[in-house]
């Protein structure tokens, strides 16, 4: 699980824009995915990265350069599109996702012509795996917005987030049992001990992985999410624990030294609920460890809410707040199959996984 990743695409052919004017394509690095980059820059003169998600409830960017060991962001976006809305029950994606994910790549698309990105991957997951018109969004994208999406499988996004999240295991720990949370499916990896990287990001040693068919979005279109009491809790929470069964089986033994490693919107909106947030604070999430009487609580506090109190506290709004409780029943599964002690959180994972992926393809961080 260890093959670097292709390159697709930031820009395509001329075509015609939303308004119908031409759009002039960038110079640069290949579209097609599994096409060779073009010759590597002299250090020191290497090109803006740019990693996208498209996921079942969030369309993402990140755009970086290469410092040091490490990258430097020079400009991020994030939207709840909620491409995957309904695709559970009808198995397609939508004519009103569609339109919302055409505005969000849209910008995506010129905050990556303002920072002159020339190298850039852009993934799509689990909504357009599963939705019968995937291929034909992945095309209406291309024409509409001139992005190139890469429907990516669930071994490259469990992958991905193990590169992007394994910085925050605890260097002291045997390793850690990594989840991501998504809108249409969970992927969880067993990961050991990292192996140094010279002087990039460490370099995760996956152990074993699993994606799981369920996300916020699948789980709370099945179950309801507005109001949620506890015997619904439950039965999301038994939903998910039977999908787990196989993988702890074979990975929940020998727990001893290793924690959890939590990257998705519901364990961020979990740790800035736990600590009182005004509003949404990355820099101290990002990071934060949670223990697991600190977990419960908060998900007993956010079980005697309404639907309208969870639409007023800061760290999860109207966006989140039908999805909120789903995330939860999900987490709390995984809790149960995986009893560590801590749970680190990180406000990372995809995109920073592919752009740690690129770079270290292109021999960003090789020594001398």
């Amino acid at each position: 699980m260890d093959q670097e990743a292709p390159t697709t695409g930031l820009l395509g052919p001329p075509r015609s824009g939303r308004e119908g004017a031409p759009e002039r394509p960038e110079p640069g690095w290949p579209t097609a995915a599994g096409t060779a980059p073009t010759p590597r820059p002299a250090p020191g003169t290497w090109p803006t990265y740019a990693a996208l998600d498209l996921g079942t409830n969030n369309c993402r960017l990140l755009v970086a350069r290469p410092t040091g060991s490490a990258f430097r962001v020079v400009d991020a976006f994030s939207r709840i599109i909620r491409l995957g809305e309904g695709v559970s029950l009808t198995g397609r994606i939508g004519d009103a996702a569609i339109a919302r994910a055409v505005d969000a790549l849209a910008v995506c698309r010129d905050k990556m012509r303002a920072r002159g990105v020339t190298r850039a991957r852009l993934i799509a997951t689990e909504a357009c795996r599963a939705a019968k018109n995937g291929a034909e969004f992945q095309a209406r994208i291309s024409e509409l917005v001139g992005l190139d999406l890469e429907i990516v499988d669930q071994r490259t996004e469990a992958e991905l987030a193990a590169t992007g999240c394994t910085p925050l295991m605890d260097p002291d720990a045997r390793g850690a049992i990594l989840f991501d949370i998504g809108g249409g499916s969970s992927e969880l990896v067993r990961l050991g001990r990292s192996e140094p990287a010279g002087r990039g990001p460490p370099k995760p040693v996956i152990q074993g992985w699993v994606s799981l068919p369920i996300g916020v979005v699948t789980l709370a279109e099945r179950f309801g999410g507005v109001t949620v009491d506890r015997a619904t809790f439950d039965a999301m929470v038994a939903d998910v624990s039977v999908a787990l069964v196989s993988f702890a089986k074979a990975h929940a033994r020998d727990l001893g030294g290793m924690h959890l490693l939590g990257t998705s919107g519901t364990v961020t909106t979990i740790a800035g609920v736990h600590l009182d947030l005004p509003r949404y604070d990355r820099r101290r999430v990002d990071g934060c460890w949670l223990r697991g009487h600190e977990i419960a609580a908060v998900i007993d506090r956010l079980m005697t809410m309404s639907y309208r109190q969870r639409v007023a506290n800061p760290c999860i709004g109207a966006e989140r707040a039908d999805l909120v409780l789903a995330g939860c029943a999900i987490l709390e599964a995984i809790r149960r199959a995986f009893p560590c002690p801590r749970l680190r959180v990180a406000d990372r994972g995809l995109r920073e996984g592919i752009l740690v992926k690129m770079m270290r393809a292109d021999g960003v961080w090789a020594q001398g």
